[in-house]
């Protein structure tokens, strides 16, 4: 039965939990009166029905770990699995367990953090149902195992996520990237669509395990294999379809801006490699395997070096933090390329190690400044609201170190382990994939691996200041003048930031979720 399956139990949860959150959020507001039903609740102070609607988006978010649990148990007895809900196929393998633990993982953080950084919000109980709405519709674009079904995910994270980004929408800004993204998105979900009819009509079927057995014409299938890389290129903000994602990050809440950067990039770049996957074919897997790790070695020599020198030039903090996004997706696309060329294992075991590591340390590193931007704007004043303040700067920060000891330190964790400063979990991710590259001892791979090493150490060229910044002797005005960051928005943050020493030393914490991830990744492609 179809509800034995933990994987459906996730989705359920998720999606049915959403439109209540909204609801508990919206009728609280109204009781019976004199008149009828009428509002109950106005102006600032304590709203129990929005205290209800966030506990309910916490509860949900914790509680789906228990189906999740039964998940890993169902995987390691069994091995993958296909779960059909009628037309809807669900993979069960370790690229969908991967997905699943890191967008539960740091939807959950967000959550917690959002409580008093959302609160007294205009639409706040719409905040929390996207957002648990969201994070159910990743975890199951990451177990799609259907081009149709996997294409309606995907644009259903895109609905979503939208909602998301322009959630200031009194902000002219915030409008602007909101369009910008929706139209970019929108012109990727188009050119998918093409290349699902392209897959369609050469194969007759939409299952990716039969599309990858079909006898197919390999030109049709590359010209298919282009319109994938193009159209979910834009949501994993590959060069150069990446311009929507600077504005998007910059205008989103903080923690959506951490879901964006932290998950939902990966997403679109898990949902490719299953198309590209699929497109390997059973006789030619080896040779159009090799061929994809070609392509994607050298959009990540791009990515790599577009994303660290735009990040150079910023002065704003989310800025600059979306444009390393850039840098990282190149790191995660690298270690699939040498994996795909060389056929090593560790390649992609590395990348995506690497991506759990980037969706702690950048979730980490823009909640941070989020906290860091709650109060500097003074938003623990009852009249303030989050939507009322202007772009965090780098020039803002200096000496925040001396107010805020532990928001600052688990900053600069963040942007260190980005940068790839050992012991943290960034240096791990990044050596895993090194080392990869240096075994398979071909020349053309040893030279970009030494241009990625180079790229890293580039990267502190920005993050290194960020830092010095933090904790400089003088403070600036905006932190002399600032308000408190309350507790429950800083007890998430040092939880992350112990994940991410803790990854950092010992690696093999996360092999439980790399290795199987990995396997599925090498098979998929036909190694």
């Amino acid at each position: 039965m179809i509800f034995s399956e933990p994987l459906i139990w996730i989705i359920m949860i998720l999606l049915l939990a959403s439109p209540l959150i909204y609801l508990a959020g919206r009728l609280g507001r109204y009781g019976l009166g004199d008149y009828g039903l009428q509002e109950v609740v106005k102006g600032p102070g304590f709203r129990p029905h929005l205290a209800f609607a966030r506990g309910l988006a916490v509860l949900t978010l914790a509680g789906v770990w228990v189906p999740y649990a039964l998940l890993v148990i169902q995987y390691y007895n069994q091995g993958p699995s296909l779960v059909f809900v009628r037309s809807i196929a669900l993979r069960v393998d370790g690229i969908s367990l991967l997905m699943a633990a890191v967008s539960l993982g740091l939807g959950f953080f967000v959550a917690i953090f959002s409580f008093r950084y959302m609160a007294g919000e205009l639409g706040e109980e719409k905040y929390y149902a996207m957002l648990v709405a969201m994070i159910g519709v990743m975890v199951a674009l990451g177990s799609a195992g259907d081009l149709f079904n996997l294409w309606v995910w995907f644009e259903a994270m895109a609905v979503s996520s939208y909602l998301l980004v322009v959630f200031y929408r009194q902000q002219p800004a915030a409008l602007e990237s909101g369009v910008k993204y929706v139209m970019q998105s929108a012109v990727g979900s188009v050119l998918v669509l093409m290349g699902i009819a392209v897959v369609l009509g050469q194969t007759g079927t939409l299952d990716l395990n039969r599309i990858q057995a079909a006898p197919h014409t390999s030109s049709v299938f590359l010209a298919a294999g282009a319109l994938f890389i193009t159209g979910f290129g834009v949501k994993a903000a590959i060069v150069p379809m990446h311009t929507w994602l600077p504005d998007a990050h910059t205008q989103a809440p903080s923690g959506i801006s951490a879901m964006l950067s932290g998950v939902v990039i990966e997403a679109g770049l898990i949902a490719m490699l299953r198309t590209l996957a699929a497109l390997t074919g059973v006789e030619s897997g080896y040779v159009a395997s090799a061929r994809w790790g070609i392509l994607f070695m050298s959009v990540a020599v791009v990515n790599m070096l577009l994303g660290n020198l735009m990040a150079l030039r910023q002065t704003q903090v989310k800025r600059l933090l979306a444009y390393s996004s850039l840098s990282h997706m190149g790191y995660i696309v690298m270690g699939f390329g040498v994996a795909l060329y060389g056929s090593q294992l560790a390649g992609a075991q590395g990348a995506f190690f690497h991506i759990i590591n980037h969706a702690l340390m950048k979730g980490l590193a823009f909640l941070a400044a989020g906290a860091l931007l709650y109060a500097v704007s003074h938003l623990d004043s009852p009249q303030a609201s989050s939507n009322d303040h202007g772009p965090l700067r780098l020039a803002d920060l200096g000496g925040a170190a001396r107010r805020y000891p532990w928001v600052a330190l688990c900053f600069s964790l963040a942007v260190l382990g980005l940068g790839g400063l050992p012991p943290l979990a960034g240096f791990m991710s990044k050596w895993q994939i090194f080392v990869s590259g240096l075994m398979t001892q071909d020349p053309i791979i040893v030279s970009l691996m030494v241009f990625m090493a180079l790229n890293s150490v580039l990267s502190l060229g920005y993050y290194a200041p960020l830092v010095n910044t933090l904790y400089r002797k003088q403070m600036a005005p905006a932190v002399e003048h600032a308000g408190n960051i309350p507790s429950l928005m800083v007890f998430p943050l040092i939880l992350i930031a112990i994940l991410v020493v803790m990854l950092g030393i010992y690696p093999v914490l996360a092999e439980w979720l790399t290795a199987p991830a990995a396997s599925a990744f090498l098979t998929a492609f036909g190694k």
